[in-house]
């Protein structure tokens, strides 16, 4: 009889379902983890309300998969089986997971653009990924972590990695000014990242009063509460000029109008948040304020210094971790919770049954 596992799968909008599945099999290429914990994303809060956003309707087309699909991409754990063609990886290493599937082959792969791959997915939305005991992903996909470093830290390196890609790519530099609208999970660790590449003035803003006191917390120098204070106009009076980057980070038309308002004149707006439809802004004070407008998917080329920072104690990411529950509680106590309740940020589930 083939071994089973629970496991988190959306089945449709408000239909996530916790059912027994069978264990994956490994193939050459690939290992298989044993999961610790898993984080909640954003996306997958979307998915949950709403969706599909990302998630395939269609068969994907490097891992062919279409839902029902296990959600979760934020995990980390134990290699516990390797492929017949994986000679970099052993059984026991502790792990964490960039979740980016990608072709190998196509022009920006090629570059060393993997996370614009033309067939570009993820582990937990276009193919079965970390809310269970077991996830199965192609060896590219796995760092290992020193033992030093918790799995607590390790489940939560995948939205460090966007926000830390995002500062990096937005070329922040010592002494910048820079403003964050939205202190989820995202907005704080570019919080984190922007104190900890020397910015200066960095202002977050955020409507949730929990949210801005754990941006204090990581390096903000001032916090707006958006429905009670007029933060662009502020942002002007801290700086005379504006910011230099403005990080968008919510999704929304307001928050890209912020951060296009409270940036100076040839500074950058940097949109990392992702809005599921399509949003306006004014080309002509876009060009005569010669304003640039970036943005960021996902990450490349980051993890290795992302664990470099956590191993050598530059970063301690657990601080926007708010609460740890167990995968049968994950629809009210997680999917619910982040839906109804501002306070949490990064929910966990363990997967182990070891945690909380």
């Amino acid at each position: 009889m083939n071994a089973t596992m629970k496991a988190a799968r959306w089945h449709g909008a408000k239909d996530i379902r916790v059912e027994r599945i069978a264990v994956p099999v490994v193939g050459p290429q690939e290992v298989k983890i044993e999961v610790a914990y898993c984080g909640i994303c954003g996306n997958d809060l979307h998915e949950y309300i709403d969706g599909p956003h990302v998630i395939c309707t269609e068969p994907h087309p490097i891992t062919g998969m279409t839902f029902p699909v296990t959600l979760g991409h934020e995990y980390c754990g134990t290699v516990v089986e390797v492929g017949a063609e994986v000679a970099d990886l052993q059984v026991g290493a502790r792990v964490t997971v960039e979740p980016e599937f990608r072709c190998g082959k196509c022009h920006f792969c090629k570059r060393g653009q993997y996370n614009l791959c033309n067939s570009m997915g993820f582990s937990g939305l276009a193919a079965d990924g970390g809310l269970a005991r077991y996830a199965v992903i192609p060896s590219y996909m796995v760092y290992p972590i020193d033992d030093g470093v918790s799995f607590k830290e390790a489940a939560v390196m995948e939205p460090a990695a966007v926000a830390l890609f995002a500062v990096r790519k937005s070329e922040l530099k010592v002494g910048d000014s820079c403003a964050i609208f939205g202190a989820g999970p995202i907005g704080l660790f570019i919080t984190m990242f922007a104190h900890l590449q020397g910015a200066a003035n960095i202002v977050v803003i955020d409507p949730s009063a929990q949210r801005r006191v754990k941006a204090k917390e990581l390096g903000a120098s001032l916090v707006y509460d958006p429905t009670q204070t007029d933060a662009v106009a502020e942002i002007k009076k801290l700086t005379k000029i504006g910011v230099d980057v403005a990080f968008e980070a919510v999704g929304l038309q307001a928050t890209l109008d912020g951060c296009m308002d409270s940036v100076r004149k040839d500074g950058t707006t940097f949109i990392v948040g992702l809005s599921h439809g399509r949003a306006t802004f004014n080309a002509l004070a876009t060009v005569f304020r010669e304003t640039k407008i970036d943005a960021s998917v996902g990450y490349r080329h980051v993890y290795p210094e992302l664990i470099s920072l956590v191993v050598n104690k530059r970063v301690d990411l657990t601080r926007v971790i708010t609460k740890i529950i167990s995968i049968g509680d994950i629809v009210e106590e997680g999917f619910v919770s982040l839906s109804s309740d501002k306070r949490q940020v990064k929910v966990l589930i363990d997967l182990a049954g070891t945690a909380h």
